[in-house]
């Protein structure tokens, strides 16, 4: 694994905390109105773009989801191009004719946002036959989320990748429940890298916050097979009970959040690690404040679920409990 020192680290670290910044305030401005149509945030996947774009090349192409706002980011595209897009200004990044969902900037080789889940996975393979045909050493990292594995593109295009050998690499951002439903209930087979299998494919698991590891996925790529060995995602799926709204977040989220409790902890020692004493004292303040912030907000949230569970029941006594 690539090694990486402070000022990269750093420098990381600044492009997540841009992108999660960037997203608060779209959601802000989409709330009172500003911002019309649909809106998709990237929160929580901010190392899946950042770590993938520091391991790629100028010259490699990019095809995103409908929550690319991350990737367009990290890919360099300005925060006011991608900001006037969404506002529908004509400086904005696709003239202001595209929104939320079709940030796209041919300079800096980022072919789309696409709206239609799955729609992106085709066009990848095209872009990377093309340039298989044309000669050209670079690669197409094409992202897509869990809720893509379902749609007919996602097989066709890992068969032709695999048929005709491109340099295609394909990323899933897997949050486990697409847009809200678990991967465990409308997938037969939830573990997405095994899918990979039947086109002569393995697929590495990375956890989100590896982002060397990325560096080491793409020197893989011209072998044309991935290594499964870095198999870490111990990560399991929701089986949400939709009889009990209660017995769903004592029993299955309420554990989840404790697991990510655990994982934060984890990751703090890692950083400190990473960082040492040289980090300005503020800087660590303020993201721990931070992750304080995100906790208390989530426990807030879930005891307003729980009191409307019990308003629930005193309202229909004979409620399923």
């Amino acid at each position: 694994m690539t090694d990486i020192d402070r000022a990269h680290a750093l420098a990381l670290l600044r492009q997540m905390l841009l992108i999660r910044r960037f997203e608060e305030k779209a959601a802000e401005l989409y709330s009172v109105g500003k911002i019309r149509g649909f809106l998709h945030l990237y929160i929580g996947e901010e190392a899946v773009a950042v770590g993938a774009m520091q391991a790629l090349t100028p010259e490699d192409g990019i095809v995103a989801t409908y929550r690319e706002h991350g990737q367009a980011l990290a890919r360099g595209i300005p925060a006011g191009s991608l900001m006037a897009e969404m506002y529908g200004k004509a400086n904005g990044c696709s003239r202001g004719r595209g929104g939320s969902m079709h940030f796209f900037d041919v300079s800096r080789r980022f072919f789309g946002g696409h709206a239609i889940v799955g729609g992106g996975l085709p066009v990848a393979v095209g872009l990377a036959l093309a340039d298989k045909l044309t000669t050209q050493a670079r690669v197409t990292a094409c992202f897509f989320g869990d809720g893509a594995v379902a749609e007919g593109e996602f097989h066709e295009s890992l068969n032709l990748a695999a048929l005709w050998k491109l340099p295609v690499l394909f990323i899933c951002e897997n949050n486990l429940y697409a847009m809200g439903t678990a991967l465990a209930r409308h997938q037969a087979q939830p573990d997405i890298r095994r899918k990979a299998d039947a086109y002569g494919k393995a697929l590495a698991a990375l956890h989100e916050d590896t982002l060397a590891a990325w560096s080491d996925v793409l020197g893989e790529v011209d072998a044309e097979d991935l290594d499964d060995s870095d198999d870490d995602d111990d990560h399991e799926p929701y089986q949400p009970d939709a009889r009990s709204l209660r017995r769903f977040l004592e029993e299955e989220v309420m554990p989840w959040y404790g697991r990510r409790r655990r994982e934060l902890e984890s990751r703090n020692l890692i950083r400190t690690q990473a960082f040492g004493e040289a980090l300005e004292p503020d800087r660590l303040a303020t993201l721990a404040r931070y992750e304080v912030h995100l906790d208390r907000k989530l426990e807030r949230v879930l005891g307003m679920l729980l009191k409307l569970q019990d308003l629930r029941r005193t309202i229909t006594p004979d409620a399923t409990t």
